[in-house]
């Protein structure tokens, strides 16, 4: 088993150090505006997480503008830049070769969201709240 793999595709302690660096280094150069881009200067975006490729050279950072709106604006803005984010990137972590970034979407609020409202339908909380015939 390679040093970078663990039992079930997990990703290793290393690959999620260096994510949580690079994620700290991308929501730190958006919120204080190091990027001089007009739609990346009108939009509060945030990096909840990164997700590195085993072999450390792919990140892929998932973003979300507030609100969720100008998404599309919001990420070709980001590839616009994409090879000055590389290099700060490569630049704030130390690395000695930046990952390529790859920028996308996070849906999991908008699924959570999803999952929240269909757990608070009438139907499903009663079937949440009514014993089942076998535990009677």
């Amino acid at each position: 088993m390679s040093r970078l793999h663990q039992k079930g595709g997990e990703p290793s302690q290393r690959m999620l150090r260096v994510a949580e660096l690079i994620r700290h280094a991308m929501a730190d150069m958006l919120s204080r505006g190091d990027v001089n881009d007009p739609v990346l200067d009108t939009n509060v975006v945030t990096v909840p997480t990164v997700r590195m490729s085993p072999d450390l050279k792919l990140a892929t950072v998932f973003i979300m503008p507030l609100g969720g709106k100008d998404s599309k604006p919001v990420l070709d803005a980001l590839e616009r830049h994409k090879k000055f984010l590389r290099g700060e990137v490569a630049h704030r972590i130390n690395m000695k070769f930046a990952p390529d970034l790859r920028f996308r979407i996070d849906e999991s609020f908008e699924n959570f969201a999803k999952i929240d409202a269909l757990l608070r339908k009438p139907e499903v909380q009663r079937d949440l709240t009514q014993p089942k015939a076998d535990e009677e």
